[in-house]
This record gives structure tokens, C-alpha cells and sequence, in this order.
């Protein structure tokens, strides 16, 4: 399909984009479950205006039962979001990333384990290589302290909320399109996001202008202009090349880091870093599925 702008450039525009997300989540002086509400709901805010008759008319057809994986689809957007941001606190950008960017080796596990979907050898080796990633980046962050390593758990346990938010929105966007599915997801997490604030005592109310263009760049730049991008470039291109270029977010956010907050990374980091990346890459290759996330 023929396209009037260059989808390759939309995919280098969306790759810098989301590698922002880290990058203003520790610019922000709020608190992470703040941040991440103040996010989605933002973000739900400037996706209203674009609702329109026969979105919302899928949304009223729904069945109790898709209402639910749509609600339950929300609920773990938000323990994502929750965990991620947290994470951020505790750990380099470099390792948050990387952690929360192993969810397609963690799809196919648990694809296998409750649908019996087969992995196929490369997918395997795939896994097996992220794995293995993984624990030389947590080995090199251990010698860095308890703190860093939880860091690292939270990260991972947001892969492991995204990976149930991605299995969960297969059966929850069969009959919605694209802004149907997402307007009300981000809604519902935001909520839960708020209330999860309340519950931890991180106050929604005491926010400075800075943090709320902070959210405002949040919600603009890596999860419109990311996401949506990735999106836009699917019409054009193979699923395989965008998810390729899905994986240069780690590599920009630990450069950006690098370059704005003064985060050097760690040879280990580095190391187990490229291992992870080609772990994901044999694994994410047959499909994509370009869900918001970070």
C-alpha cells in the first residue's frame, strides 16, 4: 500500500518517541503511581474528542462477558503502568527497560502454558536467550545493591502485567477497533491507577505546572506519537520490520539517559542487554502486536 509520507521515517519517529517515556517518568518529581494516572487519563482526554457514532456503538454492543476482559484488560494496563514507573525510582532506565521489553519471550510461554499454542525452535531459542540476558543484567545490578535488583522485579513484574494485558485484549478487540479498545482501556486504568495512589498514600492533588507538562509530554509523545506511529507504519510495512524496530527502545532510552541524566551503563547491562534484544527478536518475529505500553 502506497503511502504519501515515508513509513521508515515514522518508524525512526516512533522508536525515538517511546524512548522518551523513561526520560520524563525521572524528570518528574511526582509520585509513580501519580505519574502513570495523570498519564492515562490525560491521554484518554485527548482521545475522547476523537469518538465518533459507530465507535461508540461498539462499545454499547458489547456483551457482559467482553465488558469484563475489557475491565479486567484495563486492570492490568494499570498494574503495568503501576509497577513500570515504580521501577524507574530503583533502578537505571538502561535495566527498566530492558526488563519490561522481555514480554514477548513471556507471551509465549504463557500462550503455551493456557492456549497450547506452540513455540516454534527459533521462538525457543528466543526465550532461552532472554532468560539468560536477563540474569546477567540482574547479576551485573546485584553488586550495585538490593535497591537496583528491585528495581529490576518491578520492571519484570510489568512485562508480566503487560504480557496479560496483551493475551487478555485478543479475545477483549475482537469486535472493537483500534480507538474503541484503547479509550476505554486507558480509562479504566487510569482509575485504577488513582486509586491505587489513594491507597499508597501518593497525592493526586499536589502537583506542580512542571509535573503536568511533564504528563502532558507523557501522553503526546511516547504514547500517541510512539504508538500510534508503530500503528500507522503497520499499513505499509511487514509486521516483521516494525517489530525489528520495536526493539531499539531500549537502545535510545539507555542513550538518552546517558546523554540527559548523566546514567552510565554497565558493561554487564550492555552485554546482557544484546543478548535480550536478540532473544526478543527470534521470538517476537512471526507476529507483533503494537498494544500501548511504555
Amino acid at each position: 500500500m502506497a503511502s504519501a509520507a515515508n513509513p521508515y521515517l515514522g518508524l525512526v519517529v516512533a522508536t525515538v518517541a517511546v524512548s522518551f517515556s523513561a526520560i520524563f517518568i525521572k524528570l518528574s518529581t511526582a509520585a509513580p503511581l501519580v505519574i502513570a494516572a495523570y498519564r492515562l487519563a490525560i491521554t484518554t482526554g485527548l482521545l475522547l474528542p476523537f469518538m465518533r457514532v459507530g465507535t461508540l456503538a461498539q462499545l454499547r454492543a458489547l456483551d457482559r462477558r467482553a465488558a469484563g476482559l475489557l475491565a479486567l484488560s484495563g486492570l492490568f494496563l494499570a498494574l503495568h503502568f503501576a509497577t513500570w514507573t515504580a521501577s524507574l525510582g530503583y533502578t537505571s532506565v538502561a535495566s527498566a527497560v530492558l526488563f519490561v521489553t522481555v514480554h514477548p519471550a513471556l507471551v509465549a510461554i504463557a500462550a503455551f502454558i493456557f492456549f497450547g499454542e506452540r513455540t516454534s525452535p527459533r521462538g525457543i531459542v528466543g526465550i532461552l536467550l532472554t532468560l539468560a540476558g536477563s540474569g546477567v543484567v540482574a547479576g551485573g545490578d546485584l553488586r550495585l545493591g538490593g535497591q537496583a535488583l528491585g528495581g529490576d522485579l518491578l520492571a519484570f513484574l510489568g512485562a508480566v502485567a503487560f504480557t496479560g494485558y496483551l493475551l487478555i485484549g485478543r479475545g477483549a478487540r475482537r469486535d472493537l477497533n483500534t480507538l474503541a479498545y484503547t479509550t476505554p482501556v486507558y480509562a479504566i486504568a487510569a482509575c485504577g491507577l488513582a486509586v491505587m495512589a489513594v491507597a499508597f498514600r501518593q497525592p493526586l492533588g499536589a502537583i506542580s505546572a512542571r509535573d503536568l507538562l511533564i504528563f502532558l509530554a507523557l501522553a503526546i509523545v511516547p504514547t500517541l506519537c510512539g504508538h500510534s506511529l508503530y500503528n500507522w507504519t503497520l499499513r505499509y510495512l511487514p509486521a516483521t520490520v516494525v517489530s525489528v524496530s520495536f526493539l531499539g527502545e531500549p537502545i535510545g532510552a539507555a542513550i538518552l539517559a546517558w546523554l540527559l541524566l548523566g546514567q552510565p551503563v554497565p558493561l554487564t547491562t550492555v552485554a546482557g542487554g544484546a543478548v535480550i534484544l536478540v532473544g526478543i527478536w527470534l521470538t517476537a518475529r512471526p507476529t507483533v502486536d503494537l498494544a500501548p505500553e511504555q
